[in-house]
């Protein structure tokens, strides 16, 4: 549900217009295009490429990953002034987790962070 409404605001009233009322498919390049994607892979490389893309996210601190999340998701739904306000409470609420004081800690040191995800 809610579909004809996210879609009109990822790519706008005419094309999603076209999309919903002919129900003609789109390639995954023009999906790319469109920004309803964020990356195009061969087939043959999909899970390879989604598995290293995995261990990317994973190598980051888990409650800052949970909260850009968060934030990119409700920014749909809030008006850019709340979604501000909304980002800089969670950016304050990490300073309370111990992966941010390693992330930092790992940067100054010029070294890979070690995230406990605490």
């Amino acid at each position: 549900a809610g579909g004809t409404q996210r879609l009109t605001r990822a790519i706008g009233k005419s094309k999603a217009m076209f999309m919903v009322l002919t129900g003609e498919r789109i390639s995954a390049l023009e999906a790319l295009e469109m920004g309803l994607v964020a990356k195009v892979y061969p087939a043959e490389n999909l899970v390879e490429e989604a598995i290293q893309m995995g261990h990317v996210i994973a190598s980051k601190g888990q409650m800052s990953v949970l909260m850009a999340k968060e934030a990119i998701n409700a920014a749909d739904e809030l008006s850019l002034q709340e979604g501000l306000r909304f980002e800089r409470r969670l950016f304050h609420s990490l300073f309370a987790t111990d992966d941010q004081k390693e992330g930092m800690t790992a940067f100054l040191e010029k070294r890979d962070p070690n995230f406990t995800h605490k």
